[in-house]
């Protein structure tokens, strides 16, 4: 199989040879195709075939490797045949994927599913210096507030929880998404325009076409050299464009999970997380799941 796997299937498969495994892995750790010592940097190392690890050729300590030393799989006595089926599984399941469903599917233990989870999420976190957007280019913004709805809380959980009516107790997190583009997610203090505007100068180029909600927050994008305008969902228009009508909000569908993971579905079920310090790991898997819409 030559292009990357489609399917979950294909996926199983294809990671079932560890010669597949092996060749995607130093693809993706040495794009150039030269393999150097993560000890010394050393380029013209030794391929051992029947260990499948490298030698360096200066004695030095750790001087045989193999493609997992510097990476999350490092100290994982799991095969790199089960990690890149979970990591399949995180990038391309829309609905996300828990750990148990991931242990079922690899033959592991919840708990092993949850430990390789983890690290997936946190290896994710990795960001672009590059911004979206640009001159001709759309692009949504939106916020919502991650905390799960009171009503459905047990009530021992309620009051541990919910101190104060409104949104004081929740997590707000920011979406940026690039219209046949990538999507950018990120925890952020409040709704108040510094912390929202300086999000969107961080990770939006100058010249975009940005579309919002009503929100007070985002007055004065357009002194700051963007293309701003409004869309009212209760009048379904943008500044009177119909070309630009939109009836719902696409970043809606990258919200959603956020909250169905950490609430409903125990993403985090034998770990004593609060919600705040798990929605910075659910956002990036979250993300690359619907950085194509």
């Amino acid at each position: 199989m030559s292009a990357k796997p489609k399917t979950l299937q294909q996926a199983i498969i294809y990671f079932a040879n560890p010669d597949n495994c092996l060749k995607f892995m130093v693809k993706l750790r040495w794009p150039d195709g030269v393999v150097t010592c993560p000890t010394c940097e050393r380029n013209d190392v030794v391929f051992l075939k029947n260990q499948r690890k490298w030698q360096c050729k200066t004695v030095h300590h750790h001087r045989q490797f193999s493609v997992k030393v510097g990476t999350i799989f490092e100290d994982s006595p799991i095969g790199l045949d089960k990690w890149l089926i979970a990591i399949w599984m995180v990038s391309n399941c829309k609905n996300g994927v828990s750990s148990y469903e991931v242990g079922r599917t690899l033959g592991v233990t919840q708990k092993s599913a949850w430990f390789m989870l983890h690290r997936i999420r946190l290896a994710m976190q990795n960001r672009s210096f590059l911004k979206v957007g640009g001159p001709g280019s759309e692009v949504e913004v939106d916020e919502t507030f991650v905390g799960g709805a009171a009503r459905f809380m047990h009530a021992d959980k309620h009051r541990r929880r919910i101190t104060e009516t409104g949104t004081k107790d929740k997590t707000a997190v920011m979406g940026i998404l690039e219209r046949g583009g990538e999507v950018r997610a990120a925890v952020v203090g409040n709704r108040k325009k510094h912390a929202l505007q300086t999000n969107i100068r961080a990770h939006v180029k100058a010249g975009s076409a940005i579309y919002t909600d009503a929100l007070m927050s985002y007055q004065g994008l357009k002194e700051k050299g963007f293309e701003h305008q409004v869309i009212d969902h209760a009048e379904r228009y943008v500044d009177g464009q119909s070309s630009h009508q939109r009836t719902r909000k696409l970043l809606e569908p990258v919200q959603a999970p956020i909250e169905r993971h950490l609430y409903q579905r125990g993403t985090f079920p034998s770990v004593p997380l609060s919600g705040r310090a798990s929605v910075p790991l659910q956002l990036p898997r979250t993300r690359s799941r619907w950085t194509s819409l």
